[in-house]
């Protein structure tokens, strides 16, 4: 009888693990895109991607930036301080939800109440956003200081949009931390997947049939 309790958990475990959401286990290496980036890195706050590659010739950033709003949310942010740490300074590539689509747009943070749409103090191009599944996902190319090994990169994901303006984000630790250095080496960081036509899988499907099995486990778990 124990040896047949062992051998029917272990299955539902073995249907759990092909069953558990792939947000639950989310990283950058199981996300995939139309272009291929030589890197990518799991950002250490706010649940967000990074994925990038660096063109050493033009001096140039080419970006995929991936993180869902702050609940009730409607935008998510990466940026570049070109002067300092934190946020105060940064040159900010936005994603706006506005009017049922998904916005992107440029502003320049020079206080922590003074947020303005602007040009950048670098060149940007190939500017895009789009939002899969409740994510919102950042493209661009912006231009980088000749030879940089490293820049100063803010990410965020915020609050509500009033009319065209980005509300304020959430004021918790993993807000006020998600800052820090961006190694511009391909050393640094995962090999990105090869492209494809698929967005980034959010997981949200199978979600009753999930708890059916934990459920089923728990009974044989009594038993």
């Amino acid at each position: 009888m124990a040896s047949l309790s062992l051998l029917l958990s272990l299955s539902l475990l073995s249907l759990l693990s092909l069953l558990l959401p792939p947000a639950l286990s989310l990283t950058c290496t199981s996300q995939k895109f139309n272009n291929t980036y030589n890197n990518c890195t799991d950002l250490p706050q706010l649940g967000a991607f990074l994925h990038y590659t660096y063109n050493a010739s033009n001096s140039s950033l080419s970006i995929a930036y991936v993180a869902a709003p702050a609940t009730g949310g409607a935008w998510v942010a990466w940026a570049i301080n070109p002067t300092k740490t934190g946020m105060v300074g940064s040159q900010a590539l936005m994603a706006l939800r506005l009017n049922g689509s998904v916005v992107p747009k440029t502003y320049n943070i020079s206080g922590y109440h003074s947020v303005v749409e602007s040009r950048l103090s670098f060149n940007v191009w190939d500017l895009s956003a789009d939002e899969v599944n409740g994510t919102m996902r950042i493209f661009a190319t912006v231009q980088v200081p000749e030879k940089a090994s490293s820049v100063n990169q803010v990410w965020q994901v915020g609050g509500a949009v009033s009319g065209n303006q980005p509300s304020i984000h959430p004021l918790v630790a993993a807000n006020k931390e998600s800052t820090g250095k961006l190694q511009l080496d391909s050393s640094s960081s995962s090999p990105a997947p090869a492209p494809s036509k698929s967005g980034v899988r959010a997981g949200r499907g199978n979600v009753g049939l999930l708890a059916s099995v934990i459920l089923l486990m728990g009974t044989f778990a009594v038993l």
